[in-house]
């Protein structure tokens, strides 16, 4: 049996049944140890027996008849006093029938065939009989009480049912979902507004369908940029080389293969590094960094590059700061951004490097006095191959991945990077766990 919504049903069922026999055996067992009160009630049958026989030996049929209208009337039941052969000692009728139906006194049956019970108190000599004529609904429960535990037991499986129909529908839909996730529809999503654990199960699975489609939606885009990339500098380099052969000047064409190659070497070295940024993270070595120093070193890398535009790289570290990170990849990550502010800053201007230490983060921010980015662009220039303007990375050497590669790294360091218009120029902050906040969250 593989159907959970089955299991569920013959469990409930299952359990139904085996808690009716266990109450109907423990009602029979009970009602055969009331002993104390079915002795109890046998002298009371015994007693109004003496006094009915007392009644008709002394005053005859009229004062019987009143004796057993008396007991009529303080006893629940009917009382009637016949004779060894079952002759009414009052009405004089034959109720031999009724002397053979009668049963003297004992346990009491809890379930029994429909009609009253007759109890027989016998006198010592055999000679009076009182039978005491007790209605059907004095004892224990009525004669139909198998209907009443029927429509109960009826009730009972349709709630089992509802209830297992309502545990089975949200795993039916969540499969559904996870079908047509898995046949391509990547926007499935099983959206279970529920606060129990299938809600649970069904929110998680939406997040991580949600990160896959994000992921594979990236990886698109991402191949379709760089085939886009690709195509420009090849065509240029296979008209170049078509260039080369039949054009005079060889040293200009070889001259511009050359320029197209290092454009494509530039372009699939980045590639490479953007790879890297997200690679295995057991391959990374995170271990305890000086941020100062570690700025200290890129600066130095950088400098000439912004001596060769006239530029001035000012530096404001307030203190010294730890963080946990991969030195080589966070190192790349600060690099690109100020090189992407090198490069995009006017001759003879100052770019602003500051860090200092916020909430139990490093904030790191990189200030150029370029012509800024328009604000609906601002989030997009962390995208792979994204420029401001179609030829302005061409124009002065980009390849569009060093602001994505630093935002990889620095997602991957469980820090944040975003950039705002500084006015003039752009500015971009980073902010990096120090070392005491990566091991109070167990970042690593």
């Amino acid at each position: 049996m593989r159907s959970i919504f089955a299991k569920i049903v013959l469990w409930f069922g299952a359990m139904l049944l085996f808690s009716f026999g266990a109450f109907l055996a423990t009602t029979m067992v009970l009602s055969r140890r009331n002993a104390p009160v079915d002795h109890f009630l046998k002298r009371i049958h015994a007693m109004q027996l003496d006094d009915a026989r007392a009644a008709y030996e002394s005053g005859g049929k009229q004062a019987l008849a009143r004796e057993l209208a008396r007991m009529d009337r303080y006893i629940l039941g009917a009382h009637y006093l016949l004779d060894s052969s079952g002759v009414d000692l009052v009405t004089g009728e034959n109720r031999q029938s009724m002397l053979q139906a009668s049963r003297a006194p004992g346990p009491r049956r809890p379930f029994r065939s429909r009609g009253p019970i007759l109890i027989r108190q016998t006198s010592p000599d055999g000679r009076y009989n009182l039978i005491v004529r007790v209605p059907e609904a004095a004892f224990g429960p009525p004669n139909n009480a198998y209907y009443y535990y029927g429509a109960i037991l009826l009730i009972v499986i349709v709630l089992c049912y509802a209830l297992a129909l309502t545990l089975v529908k949200p795993l039916r839909r969540l499969r559904e979902t996870v079908l047509r996730f898995g046949s391509g529809d990547l926007g499935a999503r099983a959206r279970l507004n529920r606060r129990d654990e299938f809600g649970d199960l069904a929110r998680a699975f939406d997040e991580m369908a949600d990160r896959i489609e994000t992921l594979l939606t990236t990886e698109r885009r991402l191949f379709q940029d760089v085939s886009h990339e690709l195509r420009s500098p090849l065509a240029r380099l296979q008209f170049a080389v078509e260039l080369a052969r039949t054009s005079g000047d060889r040293q200009a064409a070889i001259d511009r293969i050359k320029r197209e190659t290092e454009i494509l070497s530039t372009l699939v070295n980045e590639l490479i590094r953007m790879n890297q940024a997200e690679g295995d993270p057991a391959e990374r070595k995170v271990e305890p960094v000086e941020l100062k120093q570690l700025l200290s070193r890129v600066l130095d890398e950088c400098r000439l590059e912004a001596e060769a535009k006239h530029c001035d790289i000012k530096e404001e570290i307030a203190a010294p700061c730890t963080v946990m990170a991969d030195e080589k990849l966070l190192s790349r990550a600060f690099e690109n951004v100020l090189r992407n502010a090198i490069r995009y800053s006017p001759e003879r201007e100052t770019i602003e490097v500051g860090v200092q230490r916020k909430d139990r983060s490093a904030l790191v921010t990189i200030q150029d006095r370029g012509p800024g980015v328009p604000e609906s662009m601002l989030k997009d220039i962390f995208r792979p191959f994204f420029r401001v303007q179609s030829d302005r990375g061409r124009g002065t050497g980009g390849s569009g991945l060093g602001l994505a590669i630093a935002e990889r790294a620095i997602r991957l360091h469980h820090g944040a990077i975003h950039a705002a218009n500084a006015q003039p120029g752009l500015r971009v902050e980073i902010r990096v766990p120090t070392s005491d906040a990566y091991r109070a969250h167990d970042l690593s």
